[in-house]
């Protein structure tokens, strides 16, 4: 029955976004207050029914009700209740219900903080975002229902993949599809901006923290999925470059692009047309990469779907909002005039830089991403565009945008001096260069990657930190000292976000540059030393777990006759899915991690043990949380907490031009 009933739900809600996505967009346009106030209700509404919908299926699978198809394909009676509840978002058709569930959430927000904005902008942004809501509701009803049932129901399910049974993936999803789905705010203030015909400081306002909020989300998402795969795929590695991983770090790299764009259309009115771009290409980006997990034409290890007809659905609503942005954006341009002028050496420069940095490296990423699939259909050939091409590809822009990044945040808006904005850098350049000598002439023979790590990293943070002094103006000490707690948290928010990039700019480059790997047979009982550690195989014996068999190793490590630790790696069979899995055990630490793999059993006795020296792992993602964090510090700023509109709400709603 509550099935039944979160079906009944969810078409409902399917009803309630058609209304709202077109008698508020009515009500805007003839200035009927009444049709446009008809907005906020239905917003709460259609969010509420979502939440009870999916709340129907988590329920289902917390009870395992094996009635239920998709409840049988990715559930068993023996799972581990947190992975009974991340079944529900584990697979095609439940994490289509939590994206819509996102959806209806931000239109919800918009409706419940947005009582300030002008109410024709604020009823074109909840339709618009209703008919967002509309296509994935159709998306799901007709293609991807999640409370279909079964005639005959089994006994027990099939249990969930063994790869999505891991805490890091429990979480990894919701956050990611939070950033995903919370682009459609930006996308949905562009087109409402477009259809309304203007652009002003009060919409750059108002569209930087719903970007803001979706970029820090898609942060953490990103940066859970790197740790995943750093600690779960046994690979050694943090990011391999694969179709899925690149579909979520385009719109990563659009929204940082974004942010920094509406920045100068809030302080001084000029960027307006590329930060619309910015705003439609960001959610398209989200969009495509949808299309990439769900359509089954790029293969990948974090795929939901291998269904071609699902992939030609989402294409055809990628190319509907797409399309219908586009084409408006082309008519609407000409209207958007900067008002704003600024001379070549000038903070807006500089951030014209960083969006042209941010938008070109997505760009290359995109076609890495997709060429494999243009030259199988243009061209009849296999191809693989492997961690090689990207990493040479992408790393200019990354090194180009950490050398711009401080000396661009000390320039004035409109004109600057570029000697007087570097004067209180030249200390931190000075540092960041004599250590990244000193960690050349410590490495000799070893790669540059390293050194340039090192003098990016100090350069951004410190120039991070040296913006944040210089705020405090002049005085003694003690009293500069003082006003830096009383600085707006927008600018501590934006020197954290900025020493965050720095530090995981630098550990990519550590861990990338001074990595060790021993792949050998350890017998038991015969140590072996690698990284100046002692490793020995002590046993290997069975466990077996809640829904799984492990083979499980045990290695002492110890080093000049100290004991460090004892690590247990596994390899593991889910019997029900018939699948293994390869769990690594690591010793994490603050300069390092060990990490320990182990292998298949050899003929002649003895077991493959991978051994890595993984150094300043743990940076990365302590870089990837300071990056986080300082998006969170600048959303608590009252400026961005009170509403952008606020000395324009008594003006009339304006019909389209």
């Amino acid at each position: 029955m509550i099935t039944e009933l979160g079906h009944f739900a969810l078409i409902l809600a399917f009803m309630v976004a058609i209304v709202q996505a077109i008698v508020p967009l009515i009500g805007a346009h003839k200035g009927w207050r009444g049709w446009m106030a008809m907005a906020e209700p239905a917003a709460t509404t259609q969010f509420l029914l979502t939440a009870f919908s999916f709340a129907a299926l988590t329920y289902a699978f917390v009870v395992s009700d094996f009635s239920v198809r998709l409840v049988v394909s990715n559930s068993h009676t023996a799972k581990p209740m947190i992975y009974k509840i991340s079944g529900v978002w584990g697979n095609h058709e439940g994490s289509m219900l939590l994206w819509v569930l996102i959806l209806t959430l931000f239109g919800a927000c918009a409706a419940w903080f947005g009582a300030n904005l002008p109410p024709g902008l604020r009823a074109r942004v909840l339709a618009v975002q209703s008919a967002i809501s509309v296509a994935f509701f159709a998306f799901i009803l007709f293609t991807s229902n999640p409370f279909e049932r079964l005639a005959t129901p089994p006994f027990d399910g099939q249990d969930l993949n063994p790869l999505l049974q891991d805490p890091g993936l429990a979480f990894h999803p919701p956050f990611l599809y939070l950033g995903y789905v919370g682009l459609s705010m930006a996308f949905s203030f562009a087109v409402a901006a477009l259809i309304e015909g203007r652009v002003d400081a009060a919409w750059g306002r108002w569209v930087r923290p719903w970007t803001l909020a979706a970029w820090v989300f898609l942060t953490i998402g990103i940066a859970l999925g790197s740790w995943w795969a750093y600690y779960e795929l046994g690979w050694g590695g943090f990011w391999f470059w694969d179709p899925v991983e690149n579909a979520s770090f385009m719109p990563w790299l659009i929204a940082a692009a974004l942010l920094h764009s509406a920045i100068v259309v809030e302080k001084r009115e000029a960027l307006k047309s590329w930060t619309i771009l910015l705003a439609i290409l960001a959610f398209g980006f989200s969009l495509i990469g949808t299309f990439i997990v769900r359509s089954g034409v790029l293969t990948s290890v974090h795929a939901f779907a291998n269904d071609p007809d699902r992939g030609v659905m989402i294409l055809l609503i990628l190319g509907f909002f797409m399309g219908g942005a586009l084409t408006l954006f082309a008519a609407r341009a000409g209207a958007m005039e900067a008002k704003g002028v600024f001379s070549t050496v000038s903070r807006e420069s500089a951030l014209v830089m960083n969006n042209v940095l941010l938008a070109v490296s997505s760009f290359v990423v995109f076609i890495g991403t997709i060429w494999p699939l243009i030259a199988d259909m243009f061209f009849g050939r296999t191809l693989t565009v492997g961690p090689p091409f990207f990493n040479l590809a992408f790393s200019p822009f990354v090194v180009a945008l950490a050398m711009i990044l401080p000396i661009g945040s000390m320039l004035p808006w409109k004109r600057g001096n570029l000697t007087r904005a570097m004067q209180p850098l030249w200390p931190v350049a000075l540092l960041s260069l004599s250590l990244g000598a000193l960690v050349w002439a410590m490495q000799t023979g070893r790669s540059a990657l390293g050194p340039v790590g090192v003098i990016l990293g100090i350069w951004v943070v410190g120039g991070a930190l040296a913006d944040l002094w210089l705020r405090t103006g002049r005085g003694a000490l003690a009293e500069r000292l003082g006003r830096v707690s009383r600085l707006p948290r927008a600018d501590w928010g934006k020197a954290v976000a900025h020493a965050g990039l720095g530090i995981t700019i630098f550990a990519v480059s550590a861990l990338v540059a001074w990595e060790t790997e021993d792949i050998r047979v350890a017998r038991v009982g015969e140590p072996f030393v690698h990284g100046g550690y002692e490793i020995t195989l002590m046993d290997v014996r069975r466990v077996e777990g809640p829904n799984y068999i492990s083979t499980m190793g045990e290695m002492r490590v110890t080093r000049d006759g100290r004991e460090v630790t004892t690590l247990y790696p596994e390899k593991r069979v889910y019997p029900v899915a018939g699948m293994p899995t390869t769990e690594a055990a690591i010793d994490y630490g603050f300069l390092r991690d060990l990490y320990l793999v182990l292998g298949d059993p050899q003929e002649g006795g003895g077991w493959a043990v991978r051994t890595y020296v993984k150094p300043f792992a743990n940076w990365l993602w302590g870089g990837c949380i300071i990056m986080a964090l300082g998006g969170f510090l600048s959303l608590s700023d009252r400026r961005y907490r009170v509403a952008a509109g606020a000395t324009r709400s008594s003006r009339a709603p304006v019909a389209a031009e």
